[in-house]
């Protein structure tokens, strides 16, 4: 037994030096955007990360030129706008870390213009058409009800 228990120590030594002598594993590198689509004049969340993201990288693009991004809780973030002028069309975005290391991303631009007020689904969508009156005349009633009431309960407890 002695024999086999010298093997296997022998043998766990062996993979102990190689974990400890393994290179650390690459961090990895890319850039995310959010939203990755956008109309044309709003704003843009960037996050990237780079083997070091102590340091700022850039990034860039046709959609909003250059802007630096910087360290923050262990990764590099900016935020720009796209100008409002820009065309309609998908864009690529570039990461340039400090190391040399590169990462893409695309960015779909929708043409300026205000967004559509959406359907009208019961929860304020038909809510200025006159009805404002009805539903303050309807809160008073309420109101005066409940006051009715109360005074009604509290003359019956003192005539108890």
């Amino acid at each position: 037994m002695g024999g086999r228990g010298t093997i296997w120590a022998a043998l766990l030594a062996v993979a102990a030096v190689l974990f400890v002598a393994a290179p650390a594993r690459a961090a990895a590198i890319y850039v995310e955007l959010s939203p990755e689509t956008v109309q044309a004049g709003y704003l843009v969340g960037i996050r990237a990360s780079c083997d070091d993201n102590s340091q700022p990288a850039t990034v860039e693009s046709d959609a909003f030129g250059e802007v630096k991004v910087y360290p923050q809780f262990e990764v590099l973030t900016a935020a720009v706008t796209v100008p409002a002028d820009k065309d309609a069309r998908r864009y690529t975005v570039r990461l340039r870390c400090a190391g040399g290391e590169t990462a893409t991303a695309r960015l779909n631009v929708l043409a300026s213009g205000q967004p559509s007020e959406g359907p009208a689904t019961g929860f304020g969508g038909m809510a200025d058409d006159g009805s404002r009156g009805l539903l303050v005349g309807g809160g008073l009633v309420a109101i005066a009800v409940a006051a009715v009431l109360g005074v009604v309960t509290l003359r019956r407890r003192r005539a108890a």
